[in-house]
């Protein structure tokens, strides 16, 4: 059994699921955290698509009461049903832009430098959103929940949620913080970006594991093992970070996740230019 593979496993499952929620960039971090650990060649690349899909399970896990609800009542209720085509709304822009830049945005901007570039510019718009946040007195205000939102707010979202193709953005930090910019309570935003992910990352997922498939990355029965370790680190993080999560936005805003994107920025950027690191390129 190689200890090395299944500490780098739980390693990256771990800041998979503690990211890919928070306005910090998980695609971002599993970049950086993977070059460090010298795990970002093809098989790390498969590790990485498939551990998403244990985030994911998080989600639904601590959603399950909703999800049941929704799939329950579609036929019955017009608010599943408008919660359903919300999802598929702000689902669509970011997909079908994915899908067609997708290889070209991987090829140029899948390395650590623009990364850290996207770490702070997103921060500085952090900023702004939590100014303006403070200010509005809002023609949203009738807004309290997911339920609430109209298919103009899912689509806005939804168009907010494409800045997240450049990697250091972050998909939950483009959802939640586009959501307040177009006067949505950082609350409901942050939670319609939980029931986002479910689609957005498991139809991305989706697609990778397809890609795999037509073109199978050689994986040993010890890789197998480490996917596996990973997959349940990204599980039990992605929950413990959700619930957390949900429990912050009531009555904090996002203003030390945007400090954090700097600081963390500037020190990859210091340690690429100075030579400390030799991040790949």
């Amino acid at each position: 059994m190689d200890l090395i593979l299944l500490l780098k496993a739980v390693i990256l499952g771990v800041v998979e699921g503690l990211t890919e929620f928070l306005p910090i960039s998980s695609t971002g971090h599993l970049i950086l955290v993977g070059d460090l650990l010298d795990f970002n060649d093809e098989r790390g690349k498969a590790f990485e698509v498939i551990i998403q899909f244990g985030a994911i399970l998080a989600v639904c896990w601590e959603f399950r009461d909703k999800l049941l609800k929704v799939s329950s009542s579609f036929m019955t209720s017009a608010n599943s049903r408008r919660f359903v085509l919300n999802l598929i709304i702000a689902s669509i822009p970011a997909m079908g832009l994915a899908f067609i830049f997708g290889k070209h945005i991987k090829a140029v901007l899948f390395s650590p430098v623009p990364v850290a570039s996207a770490f702070i510019v997103g921060a500085l718009i952090i900023f702004w959103a939590e100014r303006r946040q403070e200010k509005i007195t809002t023609a949203h205000s009738h807004i309290h929940s997911v339920d609430d939102l109209s298919y103009l707010d899912a689509l806005k979202v939804g168009i907010a949620q494409c800045a997240a193709l450049i990697p250091g953005t972050s998909r939950s930090g483009a959802t939640i913080i586009g959501g307040m910019l177009f006067g949505l309570p950082r609350t409901v935003a942050t939670e319609f970006s939980f029931f986002l992910a479910i689609p957005v990352i498991g139809g991305a997922t989706a697609y990778e594991l397809l890609k795999i498939w037509k073109n199978p990355v050689a994986i040993s029965s010890e890789f197998t093992i480490a996917i596996a370790v990973g997959f349940i680190a990204a599980f039990i993080s992605a929950f413990i970070c959700v619930r957390w999560l949900i429990h912050y936005v009531a009555h904090h805003n996002f203003i030390p996740f945007a400090w954090y994107r700097i600081v963390f920025g500037v020190l990859v950027l210091i340690t690429s230019y100075s030579g400390l690191i030799a991040w790949s390129h």
